[in-house]
């Protein structure tokens, strides 16, 4: 049977880059899609970490490294950080073959031997991030509203919503994965599952080499999982772990085990927006903690769809991370950022899509229901308010994105509600 390849929204920017730079390194978690999209693209290919070659790749990657870049243009060299020599290697063919799209880098982690690279690859090397699926990619959400379309100012758009609460929450505990993406049921469920067992076991310590234990990375990802969409503190992170670990441990180690995280893309916080307001309210500027796939919150935690629908409050923290993945996936190909605004007098909004051109939309999320729209509606509308659009543009859209509610719509007050299985870039 042939692996159909289902679209990813990164397609054209990996493209557009080829086109443009000698060499692109596409990171992001284990079983994203990154080897099968780069495959798409690529005319030869190097796979590293291939048990038969492995050692030969590695004593080559030693000796001569160019023997390994020999090949069809774009050469693909999958999982390249297990031998790192490769990346100067590559950065010196680059410069002197003089062309565009001769290279493409795969990894899931940064390699931990970072002495063996001595040149950035500024100029040679586009990094390019690629995250799990979101839903218009895995198919669960119709695109009937594009982001797009918002940021160029189109009117009056709306959509039909076809996923119901109990979708939702089987959504955000199965995940982005392309493999669970093709699958049903439990054993879609198992590959989040499988997924958190490698990284507390495993991939946590493989990160940079430095020996972890798999309960204290258990506690810290649960931990981490009840902090989805918060400030909290490493400190209070620590706090929380101790409470259920008998053995001192220290916010130092913590943030170690956080960096580690970060350093296998399990971790993808988000950055703080510091737009220029009209008042002189403090913002704000700690990064929010979220998980780059809400599976892993539900998996941490241990738990499956009925327990979110009977706990509508985790429910709630998950559901955030479900559309920041999104969103994070859809503003990539737009050249956006997404960020979070909180300032000191309390006013909070979820998600800020800024574009490298200025350009801004403004959103809030919420499972759903009326009450929790407007209350969305209303921070939004004071956070417009607050921005000094003579020092800056005024925001293209402002939008509550919602889980549930039968349409996608513009309300009186200008404000889209849109449900994220409407959404597309």
């Amino acid at each position: 049977m042939v692996k159909q390849y289902k679209s990813r929204v990164v397609d054209n920017l990996l493209k557009r880059k080829l086109e443009g730079i000698g060499a692109v390194l596409i990171e992001g978690p284990k079983l994203c899609g990154k080897t099968t999209t780069a495959e798409q693209f690529s005319k030869s290919i190097l796979y590293v970490a291939n048990p038969q070659e492995r050692q030969q790749n590695l004593k080559m990657a030693e000796i001569d490294p160019s023997v390994l870049l020999k090949g069809e243009v774009p050469r693909l060299l999958d999982e390249w950080q297990i031998a790192p020599m490769l990346w100067d290697a590559v950065r010196f063919e680059v410069d002197h073959r003089g062309v565009p799209g001769q290279f493409i880098l795969t990894g899931s982690a940064l390699p931990a031997e970072k002495d063996k690279i001595f040149h950035t690859g500024t100029g040679r090397i586009a990094r390019l991030k690629m995250r799990t699926m979101a839903l218009y990619e895995s198919g669960e959400s119709n695109g009937d509203i594009s982001l797009k379309q918002l940021f160029e100012g189109e009117k009056n758009l709306s959509g039909v919503n076809e996923l119901t609460l109990e979708e939702i929450a089987y959504l955000v505990c199965r995940g982005g994965w392309p493999t669970a993406c093709l699958q049903e049921g439990d054993i879609a469920l198992d590959r989040a599952f499988d997924y958190y067992d490698a990284i507390v076991n495993e991939d946590i310590t493989r990160a940079d080499g430095v020996n972890r234990s798999s309960e204290r990375a258990k506690l810290l990802m649960r931990s981490y999982a009840r902090s989805q969409g918060t400030q909290t503190s490493t400190d209070a992170i620590r706090n929380d772990m101790v409470a259920n670990d008998t053995n001192s441990i220290d916010t130092k180690t913590v943030q170690s085990y956080i960096d580690a995280l970060k350093q296998i893309f399990v971790i993808e916080d988000m950055p703080a927006w510091n737009p220029n307001l009209r008042s002189k309210t403090a913002i704000r500027t700690s990064n929010t903690r979220y998980y780059m796939d809400p599976s892993i919150g539900t998996a941490a935690l241990g738990i499956g769809p009925q327990d979110l629908i009977d706990d509508l409050e985790t429910f709630g923290l998950m559901f955030e991370t479900l559309c920041m993945r999104d969103l994070r996936v859809y503003a990539v190909v737009l050249d956006g950022t997404v960020y979070h605004y909180r300032d000191k007098s309390g006013l909070e909004c979820d998600a800020v899509i800024h574009l490298r051109n200025g350009s801004y939309g403004l959103i809030e999320i919420k499972l759903g229901g009326e009450t929790a729209i407007e209350y969305g509606s209303d921070t939004l509308k004071k956070l417009r308010d607050k921005i000094d659009t003579e020092k800056m543009k005024k925001p293209e859209f402002l939008m509550v994105m919602t889980g549930i509610g039968q349409y996608a719509y513009q309300r009186e007050d200008g404000i889209y509600v849109v449900p994220v299985g409407t959404l597309k870039d």
